[in-house]
């Protein structure tokens, strides 16, 4: 990684091309004298449309997290995460507890996903607008199949989140297409489609650490998009004894997809573990030798003050901030990047937003209170935030609970978990916080150095070339920590979980120091949840171990119920704890009746006359409302 930001660049959130706005659906408002006819005109356009194209995972990973991000929802809703915060906080608290606290509190990423969806058609339609010559033609396969891959990737977001929903292929939006259908035997087809387009049309050199993505990428999320389908929708629940099926790449007409680079009608499982199995044998990834190494925490400049306990016997070659570790590690598929970008003159639509280019994730996760003031030194190195989305008190247990069955210790635990009162110098609870298990974040935490004297100073500031965003709020700005989609750990242990062979998972174990152990489905699961806690994976995890007909008695269910009765700070009083209740019903229930997906936005819903319908468990009753518990 390089050890310092660029100066602020050109702003592209609000890049502008060409559309025809006559729905909802046609979200992406573009305004100018480009036509289809005229734009791209030649190569150098295309790196504005992709730059549109990627901007739109910039404003879900730079919005308000508790507005736009999904990643963070999807840890809020699951049993890694309470919602907390302060009392104000209630849209982070109605997520977790499964309601809602107003009709379209998930609007914001249902309209952006689409706007991305639109450029993407844009993209894949115009590409040939450009003259290429013979030499260009790789970089012509490389865009296309890029467009294609963010098609899908966007694309099944939306669907985790939604559900069944209007699919749209194109830029010109037809009635057809305005019709909501069905994610399983229409939407899922076309994710995986466009990521074998995109397998098939990109190459291997691009997307090393540059944002892009490559064939690799598409191969990785070609595997999470399937198991997904087959054990949500499939009720596949164990794919290394239950083989899924295999999908049928077919439209909503019943006829095979056609489109460039899919060239083949179905994908089965094996189809699947061979994708993997390329990126194992020839994509050049490779887990960082020590877990810290991912997380910004770890950075030369706070190993060098020789002050956190926690990662003085690192060897400094591997600190953040070092070749081949933190931001464009070995082991980094796909990311969220961000730079000094962010700007208060950003317009703010569902396109844009102000803080964009940071990761906004360290403000959110960041720590509620700071001692002294915030005197940096009472909680270092971990600096001031909202204190929203705090570690439950069932991972730290569940965790603790393994280790003492296995008699080791796992460094993944303390390396993604700030133990609050033990490991910090003076925590104090504020007195508006609620849900407080006196657990933080530590993975995507924001850091500072001692050397700064000022709590709001991350690390970052003091990087060889830094020029602060043009933000001018430290705290808020400043902090460029990748937000990994993808990572070579999660290529490993899917491959265990789709092929029973623990060869894979043991990889991950060894960097972990846990023992090794044999294939079974709960040490892929425990697994899972250990290395990718607070990264966006298991909420749709215990989805897909679930299936689509999961009750009350479902594995979901029941490690979501499983929050109930634990003893947690509210208002500040951590000798008074008292135990966590839902706000409405139960944990349970409430995943039973929504199997996970939210509510559709109410003026989406109202916009579409009819074509688009409300999810089951969000019928407008008490159960699905938020309620003030504190």
């Amino acid at each position: 990684m390089k050890k310092y930001i660029l100066s602020v660049l050109t702003v592209l959130a609000a890049t502008t091309l060409f559309t025809s706005c006559n729905s909802m659906l046609d979200t992406d408002p573009r305004k100018t004298e480009m036509t289809k006819a005229t734009f791209p005109g030649k190569a150098g356009d295309i790196d504005t449309e992709l730059a549109g194209i990627y901007t739109i995972m910039n404003v879900l990973g730079g919005g308000d997290s508790d507005s736009w991000n999904p990643f963070y929802w999807w840890e809020i809703m699951s049993d890694n995460c309470y919602g907390s915060g302060g009392l104000q906080d209630d849209k982070v608290k109605a997520m977790h507890h499964l309601v809602q606290q107003n009709a379209n509190q998930w609007q914001n990423p249902y309209i952006a996903l689409y706007g991305g969806i639109k450029r993407c058609n844009d993209l894949i339609e115009t590409i040939d607008n450009v003259p290429w010559d013979e030499d260009q033609k790789e970089f012509r396969n490389q865009v296309l199949g890029e467009g294609f891959f963010m098609r899908g990737l966007y694309t099944l977001w939306l669907t985790q989140m939604f559900g069944d929903v209007p699919l749209i292929t194109a830029s010109d939006v037809t009635p057809e297409m305005e019709e909501q259908v069905s994610a399983e035997e229409v939407i899922y087809p076309q994710i995986i489609a466009d990521f074998i387009s995109g397998k098939n049309l990109m190459g291997t050199t691009r997307g090393r650490g540059d944002g892009h993505a490559n064939k690799f990428v598409a191969e990785a999320f070609l595997a999470r998009a399937y198991m997904f389908w087959a054990g949500f929708y499939m009720k596949k629940g164990e794919l290394a004894v239950d083989k899924g099926p295999d999908i049928q790449l077919v439209g909503r007409d019943g006829a095979a997809i056609e489109q460039e680079g899919c060239n083949v009608a179905s994908v089965s499982q094996k189809n699947v573990e061979d994708a993997l199995k390329d990126i194992v044998t020839n994509g050049g990834y490779k887990l960082c030798e020590d877990f810290r190494s991912l997380w910004q925490y770890s950075n030369s400049y706070v190993y060098n003050e020789g002050k956190y306990e926690f990662i003085k016997d690192m060897d400094p070659k591997n600190c953040f901030d070092m070749p081949g570790m933190g931001n464009g590690n070995t082991e980094e598929l796909f990311q969220i990047q961000f730079m000094n970008a962010s700007s208060w003159n950003i317009p703010v639509t569902y396109y844009s937003q102000q803080r964009q280019y940071c990761n906004y994730l360290s403000v959110f996760w960041g720590l509620r209170c700071n001692g002294d003031n915030g005197k940096v030194d009472h909680t270092y190195p971990f600096n001031q935030g909202w204190g929203q989305g705090t570690p439950s008190c069932n991972l730290w247990d569940d965790w603790s609970d393994a280790e003492n069955t296995g008699g080791y210790k796992d460094i993944r635990k303390l390396g993604s978990l700030i133990d609050c009162v033990n490991e910090l110098a003076d925590y104090t609870f504020e007195k508006d916080d609620c849900e407080e298990s006196g657990y933080a974040v530590k993975k995507y935490n924001a850091v500072t150095v001692m050397a700064s004297g000022d709590s709001f100073a991350p690390w970052w500031c003091f990087t060889p070339n830094y020029s602060s965003s043009s933000l001018d709020n430290k705290m808020q700005g400043d902090n460029f920590e990748d937000f990994y989609l993808m990572r070579y750990a999660d290529v490993l242990l899917m491959l265990t979980e789709l092929t029973g062979d623990a060869q894979y998972m043991n990889e991950v174990q060894r960097r972990a120091g846990v023992p090794e152990t044999g294939y079974t489905l709960k040490a892929v699961q425990n697994e899972r949840r250990w290395e990718f806690a607070f990264e966006g994976l298991r909420f749709n995890d215990l989805r897909r171990w679930s299936g689509k007909d999961a009750n009350e008695s479902s594995l979901a269910a029941r490690a979501l119920q499983a929050q109930d009765g634990k003893m947690i700070v509210v208002r500040g009083k951590k000798d008074a704890r008292v135990p966590m209740h839902h706000m409405t019903s139960s944990w349970a229930k409430r995943y039973a009746a929504t199997k996970g997906f939210l509510a559709k936005p109410q003026e989406q819903i109202n916009l579409m006359a009819g074509k688009l319908t409300q999810n089951e468990g969000w019928d407008g009753s008490e159960e699905t409302q938020y309620v003030s518990l504190y």
